[in-house]
């Protein structure tokens, strides 16, 4: 557990440093859309989870358009609060913020309570640290693992900055491998999975 714990503080600073070392102009550019072997990993009419980023984590929202565009229900996760288990709720559109309301966590904003309970089929997860046999290393609250660990068919995609890749990470039994990792520069996986 320490062990993770400094890996957390090691990762999050060196992202922190990563995005802030970037120029505005080619970070707008980057996550745009997602390539095409990862929009081939999305079936047919799959709802797909994806998440509001932080100041420094690899964003999601312009995934969120593309995939809706294509016809796919798009979901956030939302929580009733701090200690209650994540759901995923569906965003009927990514380009309306006001379908969106404040979380339980300051400055996160989720769907609006009275927006459709989904399970997405392929779900887009942030992350600090990822290796390169689909180790993910997140936050620290579990709430992914938890998620997905219940969910077993989603397929889970981590995005991330080229930054973020390590050598080993430590894992325990409830974390849950991911099935791809995309960076601005490449992919990598797609790894087998048990489901």
């Amino acid at each position: 557990m320490e062990a993770k714990t400094a890996l957390r503080e090691q990762l999050r600073a060196r992202r922190n440093a990563h995005v802030a070392s970037l120029d505005p102009r080619v970070k707008a550019l980057m996550f745009r859309r997602p390539p095409s072997p990862v929009l081939s990993m999305v079936p047919p009419d799959a709802i797909v989870g994806l998440y509001l980023a932080g100041p420094a984590e690899a964003p999601a929202t312009a995934y969120a358009q593309v995939l809706h565009e294509a016809g796919h229900k798009v979901a956030l996760p939302w929580f009733a609060d701090r200690t209650s288990p994540m759901v995923f709720r569906e965003w009927a559109s990514p380009w309306v913020d006001e379908l969106l309301e404040p979380g339980p966590w300051k400055g996160i904003v989720q769907p609006a309570d009275n927006a459709s309970i989904v399970v997405p089929d392929v779900l887009f997860v942030p992350l600090l640290g990822f290796s390169a046999d689909g180790g993910r290393l997140g936050q620290g609250g579990g709430h992914y693992d938890r998620w997905l660990e219940a969910n077993p068919a989603t397929l889970p995609i981590g995005l991330a900055w080229d930054c973020q890749l390590v050598d080993d990470l430590p894992r325990e039994p409830h974390d849950v491998p991911l099935h791809a990792v995309v960076t601005p520069t490449r992919i990598y996986g797609p790894w087998e999975r048990d489901a």
